[in-house]
């Protein structure tokens, strides 16, 4: 099989390539710029998965970053085992058929316990005094301690969060490099998260995003040629577009509103119980799964939805099928936001009792994305903290705002025009539209067995 490099460059749009993207702009006069159409969920784990299998969410069951998980009752985001991705993954196959076949799984999603041979996936320590340090999982389990050496401790802080900056692409696109040196993977597969904190945060607004640009752009530079040196087949691609937004839609609070939402008080503060609700959203960017646990309030809860500003799609269970979302994981009802428009997770009416969770970098607590854990609230207050942490006193680091106006770019829904589709950058031009998010999968076949020595 053919040596292959598959760079997931996050955000990436045709809209995006340009002066401020240099090499990109001189790499496709000899390539070739595809677009994918964005598939529904246009988010991270569910286009992984449908490019890594060549199925629908119904098929492959990630329906979404997170989804209520109905024996544990609980709404659980961000997982990491690849057992949850149901079917067949690209390297399953080509083991299959070739024994001498080996996969480098770099940091793209539901990375821990696949039958990839080398992963490296963010994976921080939690101490028992509640500190968070930062950290990586890898297989093997030396190749965390051999990274970490050669390129410093993984950048976690710089992952995600009010501190996201390119450090984290750039020891990600190290790392990929170090592992091919060591291994010479048949199959690389290189997630680049830097340009999803910017687009998020400014949306696609050249004034604030042309610094982060250049940074993506010298690291696409360089992964480049190091792959070119090891004569590989390159495919560049991105998982959505972003889009600009203004409207954020608090879909837990309409439905509290209506008396479906269960609400706990703990310490003066309000939790969701998701188990004890009627009906509750889990949103997860443009897309929100509302699940309903008393049937008879299914009636209600459409008419609720469909007559919320800034929904453009409420999909029942036929709806589901047709949008190829129709999976045991899915919502009751999966709604998609009109094209200004993004769901948050909130829940409570009063900042003074909103969960003390809201306020912290806490993807795994939140029943729901939080896109403003990008921003800061204080950034005294976040110094306070960060000393009171290095002095060896107890902290907690709720230093996140809760305006969710501060969101200015979003993705998730499939309707959105050309110019915001995710890119496929190859040696030739696949289709004149977009293609399939589906048909990615053989373009990675196809760049695996081509020209095969």
């Amino acid at each position: 099989m053919k040596k292959t490099v598959v760079i997931d460059v996050v955000g990436l749009s045709s809209n995006l390539i340009g002066k401020h993207t240099p090499f990109l702009e001189q790499y496709l006069k000899s390539k070739k710029l595809n677009t994918i159409a964005p598939m529904l969920p246009a988010v991270t784990t569910a286009v992984q998965s449908t490019y890594l299998t060549g199925k629908h969410p119904m098929e492959h069951g990630i329906v979404g970053n997170g989804w209520y998980d109905q024996q544990d009752a609980e709404i659980k985001f961000w997982k990491q085992s690849n057992k949850l991705v149901q079917g067949e993954k690209i390297w399953d196959r080509a083991k299959r058929e070739n024994p001498d076949f080996s996969c480098s799984n770099m940091f793209w999603w539901y990375n821990m316990y696949s039958n990839a041979d080398y992963s490296v996936t963010p994976r921080p320590n939690y101490l028992a005094d509640g500190r968070k340090i930062p950290d990586c999982y890898s297989e093997p389990a030396e190749l965390r301690d051999l990274l970490q050496d050669k390129l410093g401790q993984f950048p976690l802080f710089q992952f995600w969060g009010p501190g996201a900056n390119v450090k984290s692409s750039k020891w990600i696109a190290d790392a990929s490099m170090l592992t091919d040196e060591l291994y010479d993977p048949t199959l690389t597969l290189v997630y680049l998260p830097h340009l999803d904190y910017c687009l998020q945060k400014f949306g696609p607004d050249f004034k604030h995003i042309s610094k982060e640009l250049g940074e993506i752009d010298g690291i696409l530079k360089d992964l480049v040629s190091f792959y070119e040196s090891k004569n590989a087949n390159i495919i560049i691609l991105s998982e959505y577009g972003i889009t600009p937004v203004s409207n954020p839609v608090h879909l837990n609070r309409i439905l509290r509103k209506a008396g479906l939402l269960q609400i706990r008080l703990e310490r003066g503060l309000e939790l969701l119980d998701a188990g004890a609700s009627k009906a509750f959203a889990v949103a997860d960017h443009q897309v929100a799964h509302v699940y309903v646990n008393d049937p008879a309030v299914r009636t209600q809860v459409k008419e609720l939805l469909e007559n919320t500003p800034g929904i453009a799609l409420v999909l029942d269970a036929e709806g589901k099928k047709t949008h190829g979302l129709d999976h045991e994981r899915a919502g009751d009802f999966v709604v998609v936001a009109e094209s200004q428009s993004w769901f948050t997770y909130y829940f409570w009416f009063d900042d003074a009792k909103a969960p003390d969770y809201a306020r912290c970098v806490d993807i795994h607590k939140k029943p729901g994305y939080d896109p403003v854990e990008m921003f800061l609230s204080s950034k005294p207050r976040a110094a306070y903290k960060l000393l009171r942490k290095k002095a060896g006193f107890r902290y907690v680091m709720d230093v996140i705002p809760l305006d969710a106006t501060l969101i200015k770019g979003s993705h998730g829904a499939a309707d959105t025009p050309e110019a915001f589709h995710p890119v496929l950058i190859t040696d030739e031009l696949i289709h004149t539209g977009s293609i399939a998010a589906t048909q990615v999968y053989e373009v990675i076949w196809k760049a695996l067995t081509s020209n095969c020595e």
